[in-house]
């Protein structure tokens, strides 16, 4: 089913080798209750606890692919959720530092994570102020819709790197990749439209 699922994301126009081998590599079936395995390899969201869901796949490797991640870089996740997003990020090699706004979701994420052999660095708290403890990073991933683009995770990348962002209202949000000039100027792309759980938090969405 695996081979299935990574065969739907090549054509929807996935090419990026590193992250079809991820997506190709993980259990996502792990991640939902025995009645429900049978849309772990589905291309489409599904609910989990305290109202979130686990991404489409291709919505995660649509985002990863943007990051452009490669070993050894330093990521910032923002929005652990299942951390099924988080495993993808692993297995590309990267140092990932990964934030979660509801503390339930990252216990259940860190437990989850811990058997499967993944050991990113969890935070619990305002993934909209982002994590200026291991600031600066390479690359920013914000997996859950905002209604601007938070200033704390503009300043907390580091120049050349790339910030991937939902940005729009609490339906749809058109995708954003901002990439930090060398003289600290910001360039934007835009993507097309996806539908992501509010981001919450100071800079974000407000409960």
């Amino acid at each position: 089913m695996r081979k299935s699922l990574v065969r739907k994301l090549r054509e929807k126009g996935i090419t990026n080798e590193r992250v079809l081998d991820a997506i190709g590599k993980i259990p996502r079936h792990w991640f939902f209750d025995d009645i429900f395995v049978e849309h772990a390899y589905q291309d489409k969201a599904f609910p989990i606890a305290e109202g979130q869901t686990i991404s489409q796949p291709y919505t995660v490797a649509f985002q990863t692919d943007l990051l452009d991640v490669s070993p050894g870089k330093k990521i910032l996740e923002i929005g652990t959720g299942s951390g099924y997003q988080a495993c993808v990020l692993v297995e590309n090699g990267v140092d990932l530092v990964t934030i979660e706004y509801k503390e339930k979701l990252s216990v259940l994420a860190q437990k989850m994570l811990k058997f499967m052999g993944y050991t990113p660095k969890f935070i619990i708290g305002d993934g909209s102020l982002g994590c200026d403890k291991f600031a600066p990073y390479d690359g920013i991933i914000v997996t859950a819709g905002a209604p601007t683009v938070p200033q704390a995770l503009v300043d907390q990348l580091k120049p050349g790197g790339h910030l991937i962002i939902p940005v729009g209202d609490r339906n749809t949000q058109r995708m954003l990749r901002l990439t930090k000039q060398s003289d600290g100027r910001i360039s934007k792309e835009e993507y097309s439209n996806f539908s992501f759980v509010p981001l919450l938090g100071d800079d974000g969405w407000r409960k």
